[in-house]
């Protein structure tokens, strides 16, 4: 009798917050796939994914190593010869500080992470995907505003080339979605809005499986 065949979801910054909640909302139909530099925290999601019935491949790694990069999208094309799914909620949240003040460490992290990380991945994971897969990214729009300029400038570079990517393969596949979530209690968000009333925010897991219908 021939096997059912897996469905693979690459989730790049699985360990908490959103990507974490996207990885179990997942667990139930595709084996997860979970970036993160976090070793503790990936684990902690191994358990709640077996918990369910699911199955994940757990990769501590760092998304702006290119080498560390290749090996994982290596494994994954000798393992499966494929994915289904990237989701890529990784992000670096710099402090919030006005443009004169920006710390040149923090505003070099903010490139790597958020933007020449992400344009390395696409060249990576697109071959994975092929022309049947599908490419998610998360917008969170505060380009502009004040004291955002290292996030907000770097978040909309990430943006900008995951929406030339949809618009270059609208015809060809993968299909690339940008999705924009409702504000959650999240870690990077604390660190934006420490003061704020999180008991107001969306769950992560209830907002995971809002997105993921939008798919």
């Amino acid at each position: 009798m021939t096997q059912p065949e897996t469905n693979i979801a690459l989730i790049t910054g699985a360990s908490r917050g959103l990507g974490a909640a996207l990885a179990e909302a997942l667990c139930d139909t595709h084996h997860i796939v979970a970036v993160a530099r976090t070793t503790g925290a990936l684990e902690e999601l191994d358990d709640r994914i077996k918990a369910k019935g699911g199955s994940a491949t757990l990769a501590p790694m760092d998304i702006t190593v290119p080498e560390a990069m290749a090996t994982l999208c290596r494994g994954i094309h000798d393992r499966w010869g494929k994915l289904d799914l990237w989701l890529h909620p990784a992000i670096h949240a710099a402090p919030l500080s006005p443009a004169h003040f920006i710390d040149a460490k923090d505003w070099d992290k903010s490139i790597a992470v958020n933007a020449n990380a992400t344009a390395l991945l696409i060249t990576y994971v697109a071959p994975l995907l092929g022309d049947a897969g599908q490419a998610v990214f998360f917008d969170d729009p505060p380009a502009g505003q004040k004291f955002f300029g290292a996030y907000g400038a770097t978040k909309a570079a990430q943006i900008a080339l995951a929406q030339s990517w949809a618009a270059e393969t609208r015809r060809t596949g993968p299909r690339v979605h940008v999705l924009e979530p409702q504000p959650m209690p999240t870690a990077t968000r604390a660190r934006f809005f420490p003061g704020e009333d999180r008991a107001t925010l969306v769950h992560p897991a209830d907002e995971a499986k809002r997105l993921l219908a939008q798919l």
